[in-house]
This record gives C-alpha cells, structure tokens and sequence, in this order.
C-alpha cells in the first residue's frame, strides 16, 4: 500500500512538472484554441476571456487581439473591435486579414476615408487577393465615385470568377447608374453561380419596381426574404411595393416590422410619408418627409411625394 502511493505520488510530481514546463507559446495556444472553441459555439463572451488569458501571456500576440476583434463585433462592439484590430497591426505591421477587417469596420463606422487608406495598404501587400480590390469598390461606392468602384469590383471578380457577390456589386453600381440592361445581365450571371443569394433578388427586385413593374418586384423580393429572413431592408421593400399594387394597410405592417429590426432606416421613414400621402393625411406626411427632404435630399421619390403631401 506504501508503494502505490509513492508510485501516484511521483505521478502527480511528473504531471506538475510537465505542466510547469509547458512553453509561454504552448500557453497562449491552448488559450486561443479555447477562445476559438468558444467563437465555434457562439459565445463571444466567453471565448474574449480565453483571448485576454492569452494576451496576459504574450501583449504582442496578433492573432488574439485579431480573435477577440471578431468576439467584439459578434456583440456589436464596434469600437472595440477596431482597438483590438489596432493592436493587431500594430504587432504584425502586414496582417492582412486584421487590416482588411479593420476597413470593413471603418465602413461600418462611417470612417470612409479610413477604410480607403486600408484598402491601398491591402492592394501594396496583396494585388492578386480579390479582398484588396474588393474593399476599394466597397469605399468608393460609399463615396459615391461608381466608376472608381465599378473598376475595382471587376477587378476582383478577375480575380474570383466563381464569387457571386461580386457580380452583384457591379449589379449594384449600374443599378445606381440607372443602366438596368448591364444590371439585370450581371444578376442573371450571379444567379447562375448561386440561386440561393438573398441580394441578387432583392436588387433585381428594385430595378423591377424602378420601371415599374410592381407585380415582378413584389416576387423577387419574396424570394429574398424565403432565402435569408433576417434583413430589414427586404421587408421595407416589400411594403413598398405593395403600397403601390394597392395594398396599403399590408403594405404599412410591413414597413413597421422593418422600423422595429432596424429603427435607423430612412428608407422605411420614406416609404411611410408616401402611405400616408396615398392615405390623403397631409400632417403625417409632412412629418416624415418635410425631414427626409432635409437630411436626405438626393433620395429617391422623396421630392416627388413632399409635393404630393404639399397639394393634399
């Protein structure tokens, strides 16, 4: 009995010191394998507490303050994740998946002209990855220069023939330039790649309603919405266009299901003037669209039914 012990007694001693010699590098791996376990099951909070373990071993650790980036932004944190991605760079000066998040979240933020610096930092390191051009389109487009990001989306679509989404941002960028032949082609293609994309609908749906073609624009929609659920701005489409197929009062639900997911939309404000326009209430018009005239001008149908709601 003495000696079995002392034999699990030395075990225990082994293990203590196998344990003990355990690398600082070896340390902060297991730490950021447990936070990625975390990510995995889709507790962000639970995995940042593994990363900050990791980077209490190591301060420069770029790929944790990378991780807990991502954490961050799984819970809306914006500004964290972009402190975090700050670090990230600033320990590995060429991480080019924390710079290319880093820019994505500067868009986000509205920091355009920060994410267009990140965008040339992605093309110096990296021309031939369909991410560097890809981010550039994304600025310009949000600058509104769309022959700027018409070229780079082609570019990175050169650069990844098979990425759907691709296509769909050209789409995009002819649809902002009314050139709707160029538009409807390049979602054909998109959809030839993959007939599960939500945003090819969803833009081909806008372009129907664009000339007119109310009945098509309520269905493309309609498959957008059965393929991804979860979008405001699918709901707010539908509820356009069923005000103007003569369904107001169902129309109207659906705009306010899209206020109640995302409360900062003009384009809901917008859609619920013109109900109320249609519905001959010249004061709730001209609660939204007397704003809307001001904060957003250049937006569509806005001018047209603010001298609508004027004349009731």
């Amino acid at each position: 009995m003495r000696k079995k012990t002392n034999f699990l007694q030395l075990i225990a001693v082994l293990a203590i010191a196998l344990y003990s010699c355990d690398s600082i590098e070896d340390k902060k791996g297991r730490f950021l394998l447990k936070g990625n376990e975390k990510m995995a099951e889709n507790d962000p909070k639970g995995a940042m507490q593994f990363y900050a373990e990791a980077i209490e071993l190591d301060s420069t650790y770029s790929e944790a303050y990378y991780n807990k980036a991502l954490a961050h932004l799984q819970l809306n944190q914006l500004g964290a994740s972009i402190a975090d991605l700050d670090l990230a760079i600033q320990y590995q000066t060429d991480y080019y998946d924390a710079i290319f998040q880093r820019g994505l979240n500067y868009l986000d933020n509205g920091e355009f002209y920060k994410a267009r610096e990140d965008a040339q930092v992605l093309l110096n390191l990296d021309s031939t990855n369909w991410k560097s051009p890809f981010l550039k389109g994304l600025v310009e487009e949000r600058l509104k220069n769309f022959p700027e990001a018409l070229q780079s989306f082609e570019k990175a679509t050169e650069l990844n023939p098979e990425n759907s989404d691709l296509l769909v941002n050209q789409a995009t960028i002819r649809y902002y330039q009314k050139n709707y032949d160029e538009a409807k082609a390049l979602l054909d293609k998109a959809e030839a790649l993959n007939p599960n994309e939500p945003n090819l609908y969803n833009l081909r749906s806008m372009i129907y309603f664009d000339q007119q073609s109310y009945q098509p624009a309520l269905e493309q929609v309609e498959k957008a919405i059965t393929l991804d659920n979860r979008h405001a701005y699918f709901y707010n489409n539908k509820g356009l266009y069923l005000l103007f197929l003569g369904q107001q009062e169902e129309g109207l639900k659906l705009i306010n299901q899209s206020i109640q997911m995302d409360p900062s939309n003009p384009y809901a404000m917008r859609n619920k003037g013109i109900y109320y326009v249609m519905q001959g209430d010249k004061t709730s018009a001209l609660q939204y669209l007397e704003e809307l005239a001001v904060s957003h001008p250049e937006m569509e149908l806005v001018s047209d039914y603010l001298e609508k709601a004027q004349a009731l």
